[in-house]
């Protein structure tokens, strides 16, 4: 629920929402992966106390999406996995392994989203212009392996960020002039465009921390992305495989499908843009029905829906950093 005025409470083992003392909706607990609350009128402990038992995470954004804080049960795994994990973390060498497989998964799953919109809409983009893209982006996965310091893959991985930014507004279909973007910006989002991906990115951030805490995996230990109090580093390594295949596939549809309008923003005074209400409802609604999409993993080769990804992504890591596999197979989109 988006509402400003909803309250959640619990009633035996289902959330309730309530507004305005009229319940809204009631849900059991085992249907629901988290929970994310807009606003500040908020939750009850006895709803807490529920989400806490059944492993369900809750996400408190404040009413315009900007994340506050999350909430999560009891640290669950094993001790000498989170040591392992330590461990590696603090070593160049196996940071920069790791690190260079989610790097490599997220220019190639750049390239092939590229490649699917040239298939898909060719006549009516520039062509010429997004050729020469997915070749850069090719270049630069090439040179991933020869990086030989984490410094040097960053610098690489910004190379082709900035590549790929460039032509993300190309793929806009309709309503081009209101959802043009030069580049990523966050704090806060001058764009529309950029408005909608920063939304979308908190919801996946959500879900990858809670698949990562749920094999056991610390969240906040990344490989890539380096230690900072208060950051959910290797919550952010991992979502560098999802981020667009994820995300900015979804951002593009619901622009060109017309379910997003330009006037569906709204621009502060400081120049932000945020999200509507009911704009808000429709991309949760979409976003949970992309999670409901089955695909074909590459590795463990078995139909898995789009919102498991995460978890399989952070089994297959832990995994790895038990000694069960060889190597981490990062995703890449096909």
């Amino acid at each position: 629920m988006t509402k400003p005025d909803v309250y959640i409470g619990a009633k035996g083992e289902t959330l309730v929402v309530r507004s305005e003392e009229k319940k809204e909706i009631q849900i059991p607990i085992i249907n629901l992966e988290s929970v994310v609350v807009f606003g500040y009128r908020g939750i009850s402990p006895e709803a807490m106390e529920l989400c806490v038992d059944h492993g369900t995470s809750i996400v408190f954004l404040s009413p315009i999406g900007k994340f506050k804080a999350r909430v999560t049960g009891m640290t669950k795994g094993n001790v000498y996995l989170r040591k392992t994990q330590c461990r590696w973390s603090d070593s160049e060498s196996h940071s920069l392994r790791l690190a260079k497989r989610f790097v490599l998964s997220k220019l190639a799953n750049a390239r092939v989203s590229l490649m699917r919109s040239l298939r898909d809409h060719g006549e009516k983009l520039d062509r010429p212009r997004l050729e020469v893209a997915c070749k850069d982006l090719a270049n630069y996965a090439s040179m991933i392996g020869k990086c030989e310091s984490l410094d040097e893959l960053r610098g690489l991985e910004g190379l082709a960020a900035r590549k790929y930014f460039s032509v993300l507004s190309e793929q806009v279909l309709v309503n081009k002039e209101f959802f043009q973007i030069s580049g990523r910006v966050k704090r806060p989002p001058t764009d529309r465009l950029n408005a909608l991906l920063s939304f979308l990115y908190t919801l996946l951030a959500s879900d990858v921390t809670h698949a990562l805490e749920s094999v056991g995996l610390d969240p906040q230990i990344g490989f890539l992305h380096r230690d900072r109090p208060g950051r959910n580093s290797l919550a952010l390594d991992l979502m560098e495989e999802f981020r667009i295949f994820m995300a900015d596939r979804l951002a593009l549809s619901l622009i060109n499908r017309r379910q997003l309008q330009p006037d569906d923003f709204l621009q502060k005074e400081t120049g932000a843009f945020i999200l509507k209400e009911d704009a808000r409802k429709t991309v949760l609604t979409e976003w949970q029905l992309r999670k409901r999409e089955e695909l074909r993993h590459p590795f463990i080769d078995e139909k898995v829906p789009i919102g498991l990804l995460p978890y399989v992504q952070s089994l297959l890591l832990a995994r790895h950093m038990r000694g069960d596999l060889d190597d981490y197979p990062p995703f890449v989109a096909k």
